[in-house]
């Protein structure tokens, strides 16, 4: 017919996979809706492409493991110094961590565990009520915030809390099944957040406050991710590769499945559970503020056949409300041997672009490299 518009193979793979992605998007009961209905082939838009699988053949199982650094004895002078020294030597090759005896109590992290848990295994009709793609919510249930950008869609349902700081979040908002723990949650790692940026910064050679001074623990987020049991767990990815855009992660996860690794030396690391242990990570900000100094690596969450797995990534991110705020390499970190490498971001400026593409496309460091 003159006129008609025809379709490539590829712009029809691209549509057929956009209605595919709405339609998954517009049930609302993520991916433990699917599991629930006892499917045993994961749906297309959950299959990693090609060349990502048979990459995944050239890497080789290790036995090394992450740094373990326990805090007991932080407040002792000398072993203070003992800290901040293993702190650096882990910050500046792996860009991961573990912390125990970091004085949040076991019953508290069991008791967030328990409370995602609670959240998921809710009726779809309660978890739709928070349902949501709005990123200014401050509390929002859904699957893959980059569904509609990323190559592939991660095997997960998240829900996600912000504490904005100064301005304190309405306990209505939360959820009842997770509102207590959370809130609880939320107080003891705040502190331990502001412990970990003292050391952190004693680390790089300056004054205890000086992080947080720059407000890079000025309110924070918790993402609760909640990963089902994967019927193919070759075929997908709970989370993809990606270095994580803030200043620091303070991660929480359960010790039934195991799931986290970290690209190290080329070849992925699993990151073991550790009873009462957290995992901690440099972000893409502390990386670009402490010019390269400190290492913000790349890490993914895989997918497995039992499950659920269940962990809670709490993001210092700086106050993201203050989209003036500008944030470069600290003028102690440079030298003329040692010259700026990335260049002054605006805060605002730099938290759009990391919302505009999808995880596994966001190279946010690369961009601001002077």
């Amino acid at each position: 017919m003159a006129g008609a518009v025809t379709l490539s193979d590829n712009e029809h793979q691209v549509f057929d996979r956009m209605q595919m992605l709405k339609a998954f998007d517009e049930t609302k009961a993520g991916v433990k809706g699917l599991t629930d209905s006892g499917l045993l082939e994961i749906p297309e838009i959950f299959v990693r492409p090609p060349n990502e699988l048979a990459e995944e053949l050239t890497y080789k199982k290790t036995q090394i493991q992450v740094p373990v650094i326990d805090l007991s004895e932080i407040e002792i002078s000398d072993m203070r110094k003992k800290i901040v020294e293993e702190a650096r030597i882990a910050s500046e090759t792996w860009g991961f961590f573990q912390v125990v005896n970091h004085g949040i109590p076991q019953t508290v992290l069991d008791g967030m565990i328990e409370a995602v848990r609670e959240f998921n295994d809710q009726d779809v009709a309660e978890k739709k009520k928070y349902y949501s793609r709005d990123n200014t919510r401050r509390v929002r249930f859904n699957s893959s915030y980059d569904l509609f950008t990323s190559r592939t869609a991660s095997w997960k349902d998240s829900l996600t809390i912000s504490f904005p700081g100064l301005d304190p979040i309405d306990q209505d908002e939360l959820p009842p099944s997770c509102r207590e723990p959370a809130l609880e949650y939320s107080k003891h790692v705040e502190i331990l957040g502001n412990t970990l940026l003292e050391i952190l910064s004693e680390a790089l050679g300056l004054e205890t406050d000086r992080l947080k001074n720059m407000e890079c623990s000025d309110g924070h987020r918790l993402h609760c991710h909640y990963y089902p049991k994967c019927p193919e767990p070759e075929l997908a990815i709970g989370t993809g590769k990606h270095s994580d855009a803030g200043f620091l992660t303070i991660l929480l996860q359960d010790e039934v499945v195991n799931g986290l690794q970290v690209l190290y030396q080329d070849q992925w690391v699993d990151i073991q559970p550790i009873r009462g242990g957290l995992v901690i990570n440099i972000g893409d900000l502390l990386q670009l503020v402490s010019n390269g100094r400190f290492r913000s690596n790349e890490h993914r969450a895989i997918t497995s056949c039992v499950g659920p797995r269940i962990s809670v990534a709490c993001f210092f991110s700086g106050n993201i409300n203050n989209s003036n705020k500008i944030y470069g390499p600290i003028k102690e970190m440079i030298s003329q041997e040692n010259p700026a490498i990335y260049r002054d971001i605006m805060l605002g400026e730099y938290v759009s672009r990391f919302l505009e593409v999808g995880l596994d496309n966001y190279r946010g460091l690369d961009y601001y490299k002077v």
